[in-house]
């Protein structure tokens, strides 16, 4: 009788571990909670599910490219290719801060601690040669985009611990513990068709007319100059709720222009149907030529954090290393007189890395709960940034606020700068002097502008203007001093925080940490956002991250617009309600054809 028990007892521990991951294979999955659509939704609800087909959409861009391939660090990639080309195994929903929908893997199953991972792979899912999707290609994408591709790519994929293929439908993932947002990673992970890449030098730059499953294939590339997508009429997943109401041009045009001035009388033109656009004395007077003319001019409601643009410190350089330093040529900076002399009062100030959203530290006195994770990270953070009351200086809108102007000198004097005959300089002799790249004449006029202010204190600041192509090597290799740039932060971070201002981003190229930072409460505030369980950890996690880079003075933050600024000839149309994100190009339809 013991016997048989015993048996019985190692079947059903033999029949545990062969059973699926989770007991119900999932239509969809959520960073945090539950998805907000039933299995049986029709659409997300940002989209006109009744949208009409037809029609070519053309779009101005600036600068060049010269690969139609979107997952390289070499080459300048072409504007589309990511969203129109190729397509994941899930579909983000951008109506919520992070969930995925079945897409290429029509289901996804997953165990509690999320360290094991089943995808289920949609049996009509195509490539646009008509191949199917198959498991290999999932695993091939995998092991190329992690040995390959970008880095946060290789980052994200070398944690998956090891991957099966039951069949050929099927794929398994067993991950490393301690991420929890890495499922979702792997949802989103592009799927490259294993018979048409593994004859070629992934790594290297192409303009050949890749392969992809998604809603377009290319028609037509004239390097630098143009690309023309066409619409596949034999789509796989037009009739899916993740793709209904998306994808409506027959074909869709970008062309490059050299600046954004260019760009914009394209669009003056009607040779460009739709802009968003990001200048603000363009937005207040520059379409005043058009005001008798079929276009729209609105300003969309944006839900996500405000973009942190931002003018950057390099801190890997020697005259950026004190972060006294930093924070003082931060003071020098006049938002008010800047807003009101070049935009027309129309920008507002970005306060912080999450601005505008509840993950911001602005305003926020940092909980019991979230003092005691920066606590455990080490972090020393100063009592005004802690409490929530910390905000970027306001000047008195002149130019050179003395008050403001006082303080800087102060920090400077503090960090061994002192004042001269011939401006500022350290005991070495070394003067303050530093160079900011530029890539166009809206960053120039920035620069110039704080050039003026940075005067008034002795620091000396040059201005070099290179083209796109020169602006995206030195990103990637942290080839300047200062640079200005934008972090677009959703309500869900994640991994990418890692990338954007890990440690390891410090000595390693191709990272988006520009600043240098290298601070291990940074990192492990890190992980304790990506182990989170609960909406509680997770907001005090990434409060705590904002807090931290406050606290570094790594970037100048500039400003943001009060929302989305777009521009449509009235032949564009867009659905009622935009998402989190504003109005989505993909989501639009032509009218009047």
């Amino acid at each position: 009788m013991n016997m048989m028990l015993r048996l019985l007892a190692a079947c059903v521990v033999w029949l545990a571990l062969a059973a699926p991951v989770h007991a119900e294979p999932r239509h969809a999955i959520a960073m945090l909670g539950e998805p907000a659509l039933p299995p049986d939704y029709t659409h997300f609800p940002y989209v006109n599910p009744n949208a009409p087909t037809g029609g070519s959409l053309r779009i101005a861009r600036t600068g060049s490219f010269d690969s139609v391939n979107p997952f390289l660090v070499t080459g300048q990639a072409v504007a589309g290719a990511r969203t129109l080309v190729f397509e994941s195994l899930l579909a983000r929903s951008r109506a919520e801060p992070f969930t995925l929908y079945g897409h290429i893997a029509e289901t996804i199953d997953v165990n509690e601690d999320r360290t094991e991972v089943t995808f289920r792979i949609n049996p009509k899912a195509r490539f646009s040669d008509g191949e199917p999707i198959q498991a290999d290609d999932i695993v091939y994408s995998l092991e190329t985009l992690r040995d390959s591709g970008r880095p946060n790519h290789r980052t994200y994929y070398s944690k998956v611990a090891s991957v099966e293929t039951p069949d050929n439908m099927t794929v398994h993932m067993k991950l490393e513990p301690g991420d929890r947002e890495l499922v979702l990673i792997l949802g989103l992970m592009p799927v490259l068709p294993k018979h048409v890449f593994e004859t070629r030098n992934f790594e290297k730059t192409t303009l050949d007319k890749l392969v992809g499953s998604g809603p377009y294939i290319f028609d037509r590339i004239d390097a630098g100059d143009h690309v023309i997508y066409r619409r596949n009429p034999e789509y796989w997943a037009k009739d899916l709720p993740s793709a209904r109401g998306m994808f409506n041009y027959d074909t869709i045009r970008y062309d490059y222009y050299r600046d954004t001035q260019g760009a914009f009388e394209a669009f003056k033109k009607g040779e460009a149907m739709l802009r968003t656009e990001g200048d603000a004395s363009r937005w207040a007077v520059g379409y005043g030529d058009l005001k008798d003319q079929p276009v729209t001019l609105e300003t969309i409601d944006v839900g996500l954090p405000k973009p942190a643009w931002s003018l950057v410190f390099n801190t890997r350089r020697a005259v950026f290393a004190d972060k006294r330093v930093r924070e003082a040529l931060i003071l020098t900076f006049d938002f008010e007189w800047i807003n009101k002399n070049l935009f027309h009062e129309k920008m507002q100030r970005t306060q912080g890395f999450y601005f505008g959203s509840h993950l911001s530290a602005i305003n926020r006195p940092a909980s019991d709960n979230e003092r005691k994770m920066l606590e455990r990270a080490g972090a020393n953070i100063r009592a005004s940034i802690l409490d929530g009351t910390y905000s970027l200086p306001i000047s008195d809108g002149s130019g050179r606020d003395r008050k403001n102007l006082r303080m800087a000198l102060k920090l400077l004097n503090e960090a061994g700068w002192k004042t001269g005959s011939a401006g500022l300089s350290n005991s070495e002799g070394k003067s303050l002097s530093f160079e900011i790249t530029v890539a166009n004449r809206p960053q120039e006029r920035i620069a110039l502008a704080w050039q003026r202010m940075l005067r008034t204190i002795g620091a000396d600041m040059t201005i070099r203007q290179v083209d796109s192509a020169q602006f995206q090597r030195r990103l990637q290799t942290y080839d300047f001093d200062m640079i200005p740039f934008i972090w677009s932060n959703s309500l869900s971070p994640g991994n990418e925080q890692a990338f954007y201002w890990g440690s390891e981003g410090r000595t390693r190229d191709g990272t988006r940490n520009y600043m240098g930072a290298a601070d291990p409460a940074i990192d492990k505030m890190i992980t304790q956002l990506l182990s989170a369980r609960n909406k509680t950890s997770f907001n005090d996690a990434a409060r705590g991250i904002d807090r931290l880079l406050l606290e570094g003075h790594y970037a100048l933050q500039l400003f943001h617009p009060p929302g989305q600024w777009l521009a449509r000839w009235n032949q564009v149309k867009r659905p009622a309600r935009p998402s989190l994100a504003g109005f989505l190009p993909e989501t639009g339809w032509i009218e009047n054809q």
